[in-house]
Parts: C-alpha cells; structure tokens; sequence
C-alpha cells in the first residue's frame, strides 16, 4: 500500500468516528457538545496530515526522520540491536507535530525489532529504554549503519511501521507513524559531521541532520 495520501490511512478510522459523532450532536441540536466534537474533528484531521516534503539531496546527506525538537544531541556506546558508538539525535514530537515518519537514509532494512514497554512521558530521557519502542536498522549501500528508532509516548499507544525487513528504502521515503506524541532517535556512525543543533525546530523529510563521512 503506499501512503503518499494528504492525509495518512491510519486516521481515516478516527477521523470518521468523530465526524459521526458531531453530526449527531448537530441533529441532536446540542450546540456546545457539536462544536467540542468538530474542534476534536479538526485536530484528528490535523494529527493525521501527511504533507509532501522536499530537500536538496547530496548522496552523503542526512535528513531528519520526525517533525519537533531536537532534545539531545550526544555521542552513546551501544550494545543491544547495533553494537559500536555512535552519534545520536533525539526529536520530541508533540501532539501538534506532523507525526508520519520519513527514512534518514537510502539503505536496506536490515532489522526491525519492537520492544513493549512502558508510555513515560516521550521528552524524558528514561523513555528511550522503558517506553515501548521500535527499531529500525538501515543498512547503506557501503555497508555503514543508521539506527532510527520510534518512541511511543505518555499520550502516544501505537507504533505504526510500513516498512520489512529486507525492504530497500529511499532517503525521504515514508516508513511509519506514531499516534499522538512521542520520540523518534536516529544513531549515526560516530564520524559523522551533525549540523543540526539543541533545540533546533525540524522537519521529516526536509531538515538536515548531517552527514556521513
């Protein structure tokens, strides 16, 4: 299935449930209840939105995964899925956020692993290891490893991913979501040039993280 549609499939269940629901109130004429449920309406459709987004591509170039903040920047020895040190970036998502998560790199999927786990507040950094979580490897044509990994948060209960195992993705391509807030990290090798800085604002598929050696 692709999901290149405004608004991402994921939604459309959500999203029909609450118009049901205000045109109801409406012919129930319960004024206040309808105009609750048509604000709730509009923020589903925006949550859910999937814009297209565009970047001048270099072929060392790394772009962002999530819209949000940039919430740490540090360089983290990891023994778990990957093994190594590496560069990593963490991003917040808020409710408000696009929440459609795009691929950092061109790449085979090497590995997904999904942890269950916990729904902590997604900005706090304990979430990285307690929340529920999925992991995504992308291996690079030239053999290198980028880690991205999507966080659900105190509001967010549901990972999505599109992607497989084996699958050959393109830098900007859409492979999942999270509903409702959470936390997405991208591990880069630690030799890679990080442009990006604390509390910089950014965007899926347009902003640059860095790039690779």
């Amino acid at each position: 299935m692709k999901h290149n549609g405004i608004i991402a499939y994921e939604g459309f269940p959500f999203i029909i449930f609450s118009l049901i629901l205000t045109v109801l109130a409406a012919f129930f004429g319960v004024i206040w209840l309808t105009a609750i449920l048509a604000a709730i309406s509009v923020f589903i459709i925006c949550f859910f939105r999937n814009p297209e987004r565009y970047f001048q591509d270099d072929d060392k170039l790394v772009i962002c995964p999530a819209d949000g903040k940039i919430i740490k920047i540090e360089e983290v020895d990891i023994r778990g899925t990957i093994t190594g040190r590496f560069k990593k970036i963490s991003i917040f998502m808020n409710v408000f956020n696009v929440h459609v998560n795009r691929a950092p790199y061109d790449g085979t999927i090497a590995k997904i692993v999904y942890h269950k786990g916990k729904f902590l507040s997604a900005n706090l950094d304990k979430a990285s290891v307690e929340n529920e979580r999925n992991e995504i490897m992308i291996r690079t044509t030239d053999g290198r490893k980028i880690w991205v990994v999507q966080i659900a948060g105190l509001i967010a209960r549901r990972i999505v991913c599109w992607t497989r195992e084996a699958a050959i993705i393109k830098k900007g391509e859409r492979f999942g979501l999270i509903r409702f807030g959470s936390r997405v990290e991208v591990f880069l090798p630690s030799d890679s040039r990080i442009v990006v800085k604390l509390d910089d604002k950014v965007r899926a598929g347009q902003t640059t993280l860095g790039f690779l050696s």
